[in-house]
């Protein structure tokens, strides 16, 4: 891909912008910890939402998806497409919740909860497992990704026998990766979460705007949407690579129903996944941690589940087409070695159908998706470290100023461990969609205990430390082949079917060790229940401690909300492809199921607040 001046002015131009905002903000940032790690707690929804799909809008997401579409047709989105439940419910729900801990992590709220040396340990492991083991393993992913991007594009045609020095395509790739990385931590840990939240804006909507752009003229080259249909079904070899739902008629289906019904009813309750976690966590509660208000903070997650879901797919899904359509060596490869990755099947789309503008466009596009990921992670990352880790243990009465020096410092460590899980992610081959996969199963059956710790007084410290050693033990126990063989002789469990036994397992578990372990004491569960005024029955001999406590007394309302949201979600999915490829009657029944959902969804917010 030959870049031309106004395609390298559009890239200076963009980094220009980048680290000016973080110099802006830099003064800001370094009030103290609030302001570094949640922006004073003052963005406005639109900001903060915005900036939650911005930080999922990464270099590795495109490439994942067009994975998806080549091995399994459009049905293949339903494993991150099945999390949008949980998505809602963490909107209705939980986030009024977490606004009102005044949380600025979401280990943090362990201290609110729970009580003595259990909890401690709790927080401490939590948040180094975070930080320093989840946190590596996303930059590493999105690493390898944005490596993929830079050599199937700018350096495609570098190296072999003209360059056989250092410069060659991998190293020239790890240079730019290395290069954008110190971008990203000169903004990121001048500016905190101002920087990364304002940055996030205008990364987000260059994200967009190159990848609707592409979409558009990578359609017109095939020689439009019929075309395109029919060249995919034929390369794919079978109607149903346009299909919204898998074919569970097949007499062995690629997915069977029974697997397609975990993942919808199971797995956003019962795994904890990074972005998607149970009841909110992570990213996203540092977002709503940066709102002004429950109000802002409920918005900004109803956007960003609207825009993640609704908003953003349609345009990787027609660019995944067109690599199939114009590529079918893409699936012959993979129906013919299962190791090989048809991700990249959408960089070679940019590489040979971007013209002049568009190239530089589309490159920024992949930038700024890599940078907001990559600026999320290492202050995410270094706010569990300082919040939940240092600070308690170490610098009890440290100064804000030194908290803050603290916090740019360790930004620094977590994203040099996050480049060190890249390169080892990179040498062993991981595909995006496989890395997704293992990571929610890693942290299957947790979901739950995180989701009901908010609503069930019994639940103590010892039922989260359970869920996770548990859940780490059932994974590696399932997933060694001398169990597996001993278990089951030569069938092969999918990813899915391993999430839902350890779920079971896990679930048994912490359910046991919560039984068999003292409750917390009546005074921490009542400064809890005051605090955070949850609603439902889960609370009720507390309740009956502190009787004047206004609780929420609407859970059964939001939980519809959440039902409602979630059918705008599955109903627009479909609306948007039925709209593209010209079924207008599938289109406007879709069309018209989303907008009933979303008139109940405004009437049940009105009535929340």
């Amino acid at each position: 891909m030959e870049l031309t001046t106004i395609d390298w002015a559009i890239i200076i131009g963009y980094f220009v912008l980048t680290i000016g905002i973080g110099l802006y903000f830099t003064r800001r940032a370094g009030k103290n910890l609030t302001e570094f790690f949640v922006s004073g707690r003052t963005l406005p929804w639109w900001i903060a939402g915005t900036s939650m799909v911005a930080t999922t809008f990464a270099a590795d997401t495109p490439l994942a998806v067009t994975g998806l579409v080549v091995k399994n047709g459009l049905a293949g989105n339903w494993f991150w497409w099945a999390f949008a439940m949980g998505g809602m419910f963490t909107v209705f729900v939980y986030a009024r919740l977490w606004r009102r801990s005044e949380v600025i992590t979401d280990v943090e709220l362990i201290k609110l909860r729970y009580s003595g040396t259990a909890a401690s340990g709790l927080r401490y492991l939590r948040a180094v497992y975070v930080a320093l083991i989840v946190n590596p393993i996303i930059i590493g992913w999105v690493i390898g990704a944005m490596l993929t991007i830079l050599e199937q594009t700018i350096f495609f045609n570098v190296g072999n026998a003209n360059l056989e020095t250092f410069w060659n395509q991998a190293s020239l790739s790890w240079v730019t990766i290395i290069g954008m990385l110190v971008v990203v931590g000169i903004y990121c840990t001048l500016s905190g979460m101002w920087g990364v939240a304002f940055s996030d804006i205008i990364q987000f909507s260059l994200a967009m705007f190159g990848c609707i752009w592409l979409a558009i003229v990578a359609v017109q080259e095939v020689g439009g949407v019929e075309i395109l249909q029919q060249k995919v079904e034929a390369n794919f070899g079978n109607s149903q690579a346009l299909s919204y739902l898998p074919d569970f008629s097949n007499a062995d289906p690629w997915m069977p129903i029974h697997v397609f019904l975990i993942m919808l009813t199971m797995q956003w309750w019962a795994t904890w996944y990074p972005g998607s976690e149970p009841g909110g966590g992570g990213y996203v509660v540092q977002r709503m941690a940066s709102c002004k208000d429950e109000r802002n903070s409920v918005l900004a997650t109803l956007w960003y589940q609207i825009a993640h879901y609704c908003v953003r797919p349609w345009p990787w899904i027609m660019i995944s087409f067109v690599a199939l359509a114009l590529y079918p060596q893409l699936r012959e490869n993979y129906l013919a070695d299962n190791g090989y990755d048809p991700g990249i099947g959408f960089p070679m789309v940019m590489r040979e159908l971007c013209g002049p503008g568009l190239r530089g466009l589309m490159l920024v596009a992949f930038f700024a998706a890599f940078m907001s990921t990559i600026s999320t992670q290492m202050n995410w990352g270094a706010s569990y470290l300082i919040r939940d880790f240092v600070q308690p243990l170490f610098l009890k009465n440290a100064s804000d100023h030194k908290l803050t020096q603290c916090s740019r410092i360790v930004s620094v460590v977590v994203l040099l461990t996050g480049l060190t899980a890249g390169y080892l992610m990179k040498q062993r081959g991981l595909s995006v969609d496989d890395a997704w996969k293992m990571l929610a199963a890693l942290g299957a059956g947790t979901g739950l205990v995180f989701m009901l710790r908010w609503f069930w007084w019994r639940i103590n410290a010892w039922s989260e430390i359970a869920a996770m050693l548990a859940s780490l033990f059932f994974f590696t126990l399932l997933n060694w082949s001398t169990t597996q063989n001993l278990l089951l002789g030569d069938v092969t469990l999918k990813s899915e079917e391993v999430m839902a036994i350890v779920a079971g397992l896990t679930i048994a578990t912490w359910l046991l060790a919560t039984f068999v372990t003292p409750p917390e004491s009546s005074e921490v569960l009542s400064n809890f229940y005051c605090k955070i005024r949850p609603g439902g029955p889960g609370w009720k001999p507390v309740a009956q401690q502190n009787p004047n406590v206004d609780v929420d007394k609407n859970l059964g309302i939001s939980i519809l909300g959440a039902l409602f949201a979630a059918g705008i979600v599955y109903s627009m999915i479909p609306a948007m492809g039925y709209l593209i490829f010209g079924q207008m009657t599938a289109a406007i029944t879709c069309f018209g199921i989303a907008g009933a959902c979303a008139i109940a969804v405004a009437f049940i917010l009105k009535r929340v607040f």
